[in-house]
Parts: structure tokens; C-alpha cells; sequence
């Protein structure tokens, strides 16, 4: 119960610190939050976090808090990738926070955008933005991925099941032939329709629902790069 509580006060007090940082770029909250709270929310509420955000604890296991100069060192090459990314016709762009607490990145795909009805196999009009996302990961190789496939919930759980993993694994073979390397896959995983974002009673929810997510975020060589940098 302590140990909640002190992770809740020190959120509280992190709330307050970023609403009076207004004018820091994003790089600079990442490393405010990234290097000022201690081993406590790195451990504690960092995961907490990447759960709420994604489901799953995104991020390299580095076993303690990452410093405040390597967390923006960190930040800036994710604003640069993140924007990159957000020139791409069909995927949205969200900066959020991996289990060490440091920025992030997660691009989405429509995979109506991806793949036909009931399918795995990528349409045509998809591969020239994931052939341009494929320049970024590769221009950022010491960035960790994990592919992320979803359904709606219309048929049966084990028919979405192996189609949610189906189309991530279409995504990730298709970056993997333009020479993303499959080292910096940690993780290609179908998770049916357990992770909605939108109502699914609703044509337009099940549409949102029915999604490819990648998640960008530093790997182990990044931070440590970051962290001998910043010495």
C-alpha cells in the first residue's frame, strides 16, 4: 500500500512539474520523466504505464532508471522518427511511454487500409507506406518493434485470434524483405479482440478496432549508447 501510494504522490507531483513545462519540446518532458523520479517509478509505474497505454510491457529490460540526459537524448530521436512517420498516407502516429518510462513510439494501421476483409494477405495499396515506414526502421536499427495485430469481434475468438496474428506476421515479413532486420523484432502477436479502442457495436467502432499497431521504442544498445553519451 506504501509503495502505491508513493508512486500515485509522485505522478501527482510529475503532473505538476510538465503542466508548468509547457514550453519544453516532448524530447525534454521525456527526459524530465525518464530520469527524474528513481528507480521507483522506473520499476513501478513505468510498467503500470505501458500497460494502460498498450497492453503489453513495451520496452527493454535494463534493470534500473534511465538518466534525465539519456532520457532526452532518447526523446529527440523519437520526435524525429515519429514525424517521419506521420508522413505516411495511412498511419497514425501516437507518442507514448515504454516500461522504462521513455518515449515511444506507436504507429497504427488501419488494417482495412492493409488487407482486404477476412484476410492476411497485404493488398496492393498498402506496401508503398509500409515500403516508407521500412526506410525509418531502418534508418533507426537500434530501435526495438513489436507488431501488434487486432480484430473486431464479429466470428468466433479463435477465427480472430489466428487472423490478428496472421496480419501482424504479413506486416512483419513484409518489413522484414525490405531489410528491416529481424533482430529488431521483439515480439509479433495476434491479439484478437481483447484491446478495442472503439465500440464495437458500432460499424464505424468495429472498423477502428480492426488494426495493425507497431510500437517503436529504445532497445538496449540505444540507452546504453544514450546513457555514454550523455557522461
Amino acid at each position: 500500500m506504501k509503495t502505491a501510494v508513493k508512486s500515485l504522490a509522485l505522478l501527482v507531483i510529475l503532473g505538476i512539474i510538465l503542466q508548468g513545462c509547457s514550453s519544453l519540446s516532448n524530447a525534454a518532458k521525456g527526459g524530465i520523466i525518464g530520469g527524474s523520479t528513481g528507480a521507483v517509478i522506473g520499476a513501478g509505474v513505468g510498467v503500470l504505464v505501458g500497460k494502460s497505454t498498450t497492453g503489453a510491457a513495451i520496452g527493454a529490460a535494463v534493470g534500473g532508471a534511465v538518466g534525465t540526459t539519456a532520457g532526452v537524448i532518447i526523446g529527440k530521436k523519437m520526435d524525429k522518427a515519429a514525424e517521419e512517420a506521420a508522413r505516411i498516407e495511412g498511419a497514425r502516429v501516437d507518442s507514448i511511454r515504454d516500461a522504462n518510462n521513455l518515449k515511444a513510439v506507436l504507429v497504427t494501421f488501419d488494417s482495412g487500409i492493409l488487407f482486404q476483409t477476412n484476410m492476411s494477405t497485404l493488398n496492393t495499396a498498402s506496401q508503398k507506406a509500409l515500403t516508407d515506414f521500412a526506410k525509418i526502421l531502418n534508418e533507426n536499427n537500434d530501435m526495438d518493434i513489436t507488431i501488434m495485430g487486432h480484430t473486431d469481434n464479429t466470428g468466433s475468438l479463435a477465427v480472430n485470434q489466428r487472423l490478428s496474428l496472421e496480419r501482424a506476421q504479413s506486416v512483419a515479413n513484409f518489413l522484414q524483405s525490405k531489410k528491416v532486420s529481424e533482430t529488431q523484432f521483439k515480439e509479433i502477436v495476434g491479439k484478437d479482440f481483447s484491446m478495442p479502442v472503439a465500440d464495437n457495436s458500432t460499424a464505424a467502432g468495429r472498423a477502428q478496432n480492426r488494426r495493425v499497431e507497431i510500437y517503436m521504442y529504445a532497445s538496449e544498445k540505444m540507452i546504453k549508447e544514450a546513457e555514454a553519451e550523455a557522461k
